[in-house]
């Protein structure tokens, strides 16, 4: 029988080396390699600063707080994403307003964004699903269309100008489309380096930023800093220098730095991250071969104007209900091939149900979520492999259609 696990990390001596000599150095939290980390990723990006967070989702929620969102304001999330797009939102205290799917599809439907824009909204968070990139120029266009009644609070809204668009690109580091990479297409945008991303540092994450008129790239750094250490107006490795030990709390936030543990792994990564982008982009085309070949819809990774950095493979299985679908995976599991499902649209989970959400509201993301399996797709995959999970799961998918 196979053993094909769903998603383990791609780590090899580079990264354990380059974490034993973090660990020799003598710094082991957020130190000389996470801000070399922060560079090396904002130039892959092209943007000017990136600042580097313990998860990404902590990185979202200060992207929200940079931009002094909080209570009485609404930001607008796509029902069929992972919780950590929403939550977020809750952490700042403001208003999640669902926005249902296109038919057929994981990306929101854009009509339906757009009439839910008032003078309340204050962001937008599409999901680069998978690492396949949005239809920015669509969002960009309906925040544009509802500027007269947007309603600026503070400095940063107030040079934007508008609602902003704070993508969540936990999937997509490495993606583009338009020539431009994913981190320099949103306002805002925040990546995850959790173990089963593309790129990990077991766990981590980074928010980062276009340039804004008027408003200084190394103050808005600072900011981040500020808010992922306690509001402290030095860092340990600032306090290092000779009698520089004094320092101020200017705020009383938040603990959610990147350590130069977990920093020393993402700088490997990113060196080895062009090959593992390609493999998986060896892997998807065998998938999408089989699929072809079995009536299997599947997520489109690569246009003329695109590339997908190929986080997920989600296939549709046409004609099955939700259990069904369940069935294969169990039988896929079975024969020792993990699969899963990406993702259960939020409002049918039990906190935003008590908050007041109901799925029947949003039937495009169910429907597309009953007949969605994700494929394992990863660079500890080989060739055969591959071969293993199309023969497997072509045939267990013909027993159930």
């Amino acid at each position: 029988m196979a053993n094909i696990p769903f998603s383990p990390p791609d780590i090899t001596e580079a990264e354990i080396n380059e974490v034993c000599e973090a660990l020799r150095s003598g710094w082991i939290t957020t130190g000389p390699r996470t801000k070399e980390f922060e560079r090396r990723l904002a130039e892959y990006c092209g943007t000017q600063k990136v600042a580097c967070l313990n998860s990404a989702t902590a990185a979202l929620e200060l992207n929200l707080r940079v931009l002094g969102i909080g209570e009485g304001d609404e930001v607008i999330v796509p029902a069929y994403t992972y919780t950590a797009s929403a939550s977020a939102v809750a952490h700042v205290g403001a208003k999640i307003v669902f926005i249902d799917s296109q038919p057929d599809s994981f990306e929101m439907n854009y009509d339906l964004m757009e009439e839910a824009i008032n003078e309340k909204t204050k962001a937008i968070i599409p999901v680069d699903l998978a690492g396949v990139i949005c239809d920015y120029d669509r969002i960009f266009a309906a925040v544009e269309n509802k500027k007269h009644l947007f309603s600026a609070s503070g400095d940063v809204q107030r040079a934007i100008g508008r609602v902003a668009v704070v993508a969540d690109c936990a999937h997509a580091l490495g993606a583009e489309k338009y020539g431009k990479k994913a981190g320099a297409i949103a306002d805002f945008t925040s990546f995850s380096f959790h173990a089963v991303k593309n790129l990990t540092t077991a766990e981590g994450g980074a928010a980062t930023w276009r340039s804004i008129d008027g408003i200084d790239n190394g103050e808005l750094y600072q900011k981040y800093m500020l808010y992922s250490l306690h509001g402290q107006s030095k860092d340990a490795l600032s306090k290092t220098r000779a009698g520089a030990w004094e320092y101020d709390i200017v705020g009383p936030w938040y603990k959610c730095n990147m350590t130069d543990i977990t920093a020393a792994i993402g700088i490997k990564q990113l060196e080895r991250y062009p090959s593992l982008i390609e493999r998986r982009k060896e892997i998807i085309m065998q998938y999408n071969s089989m699929c072809d070949s079995l009536g299997i819809s599947y997520l489109n990774h690569y246009t003329p104007h695109s590339s997908s950095s190929g986080h997920l493979y989600i296939t549709r299985i046409p004609g099955i209900t939700e259990e069904i679908r369940n069935c294969i995976i169990t039988d896929m599991a079975e024969r020792g091939i993990a699969c899963n499902v990406h993702y259960k649209p939020l409002p049918m989970m039990t906190a935003y149900k008590k908050l007041g959400f109901d799925i029947a509201d949003f039937p495009n993301a169910y429907s597309f979520y009953a007949k969605e399996i994700t494929l394992p797709l990863h660079t500890k995959l080989s060739d055969e492999d591959v071969k293993t999970v199309c023969e497997t799961f072509a045939e267990v998918v013909k027993k159930y259609i």
